[in-house]
């Protein structure tokens, strides 16, 4: 059976089908992964449509097994993705920190649920959020972007794929429940017109006597050019501290060179990776801020707030991972008040906390059900009738059961 690996046209899509098909329609080629709510729907996709192009879907016996063979489908040359939720994610945090020390592009895919342990495994959540950053061990960066609905499920899959092939990096989409399981209107454009960014390549051909060294990084970028297993180039993989070609060294000088280097190719290419979404903040003495299905809502109390003539703005977190340190700091000299709705306890809202003096305020639910734009907009009327009242206090938690 064959067709076409990008479906071009205009769609009623399921979000997680929509993920699927922005993974073949980035060039993936290999998918291994185990069923997890509400995630399961993009395996289930794969496992019909990778036939057809020529790509590998395999169902692994558990999510530890699944994130290993994409790591080594990737420094075998394959564009690879797994699927899961936040268990499953626990599960793949230690083959995380190995693709960040491998420097292997992979993508993972996180429909967020209702958290900690089993949960609520049909209801959304928003509580991985800081596990994608910092649940691997160590020190390192990670890229994860969060979208709002079928159609930027797919555009940000697409996007995932490039930026980890761009920078040898995992890459995580931070999905949610709600978007996975939404039908919206998805447009899938014509192949020719989908942007592939591809990876960096050695220079010199293979057989060069030993002289390439897979994680020599240019000087513009910290970007090794990257030679794929059974090319003929002589690679070495380890998760061990490792010099320039590879080997291991274990010195502490080595180490440390090393680690700021992986955090570092991040940090200093962050405007090519961070992607956000402002709406009416050119004015704002009130600025919200939310990602993922909450920012639907929001942008709601948003809208509503200034047909009351209350100055409020928002601004949507795309990407989560490099966090917009300076674009908050840049509106931390401008508003008088920040609110933050997430569908969790507050895991966003603290870092906005550390880059703004002004009071920050949080709308939080630990998951289950969307929050809706009604406790937004009492905040939003709240923090604009206490615009007259010093001090305010440095955080209020609005709970919206």
């Amino acid at each position: 059976m064959s067709a076409p690996r990008v479906h071009t046209g205009k769609f009623f899509m399921h979000g997680d089908y929509a993920c699927a098909e922005g993974a073949l329609a980035a060039g993936c080629d290999f998918f291994a992964g185990y069923p997890i709510t509400p995630s399961t729907e993009i395996a289930e996709h794969l496992s019909y449509r990778m036939p057809q192009i020529g790509g590998t879907f395999i169902q692994m016996e558990d999510e530890l097994a699944s994130i290993a063979a994409i790591i080594g489908a990737s420094a075998a040359g394959a564009r690879s993705m797994t699927a899961t939720s936040g268990p499953g994610l626990s599960l793949m945090m230690e083959n995380l920190g190995l693709a960040v020390m491998l420097e292997t592009p992979c993508v993972i895919i996180d429909i967020q649920r209702g958290s900690p342990s089993t949960g609520l495994p049909t209801m959304a959540g928003q509580s991985d959020v800081m596990q994608a950053q910092w649940g691997s061990h160590g020190d390192y960066e990670i890229v994860a972007y969060a979208p709002s609905s079928p159609q930027e499920i797919f555009d940000l899959t697409v996007l995932a794929f490039n930026v980890a092939d761009r920078f040898r990096t995992p890459v995580i989409l931070l999905g949610d429940e709600v978007i996975g399981h939404m039908m919206e209107r998805v447009v899938i454009p014509n192949e020719d017109e989908i942007m592939h960014w591809e990876r960096k390549r050695p220079k010199s051909p293979p057989g060069n006597n030993g002289n390439y060294k897979a994680f020599l990084p240019d000087d513009d970028d910290l970007v090794p050019p990257m030679a794929h297993a059974g090319e003929g180039y002589r690679v070495h993989f380890t998760g061990l501290t490792h010099d320039e070609q590879g080997y291991p060294a274990m010195d502490a000088d080595t180490h440390h060179k090393l680690v700021t280097r992986l955090i570092d190719k991040i940090r200093s290419n962050a405007d090519q990776i961070i992607r956000t979404e402002e709406y009416f903040l050119d004015d704002a003495e009130i600025v919200v801020i939310s990602y993922g299905c909450t920012a639907r809502s929001a942008r709601r109390a948003v809208r509503e707030a200034r047909e009351q003539g209350i100055k409020v703005g928002m601004l949507r977190l795309i990407s989560i991972w490099p966090f917009p340190e300076q674009m908050i700091k840049a509106l931390g000299e401008q508003a008088n008040a920040f609110i933050v709705a997430e569908m969790n306890l507050g895991q966003i809202r603290r870092e906005v906390e550390r880059f703004v003096s002004q009071p920050v305020i949080g709308v939080h639910h630990a998951g289950g059900a969307m929050i809706p734009p009604e406790p937004i907009l009492k905040e939003i009327v709240n923090c604009q009738l206490k615009t007259g009242e010093k001090p305010w206090p440095k955080v209020m938690i609005l709970r919206s059961d």
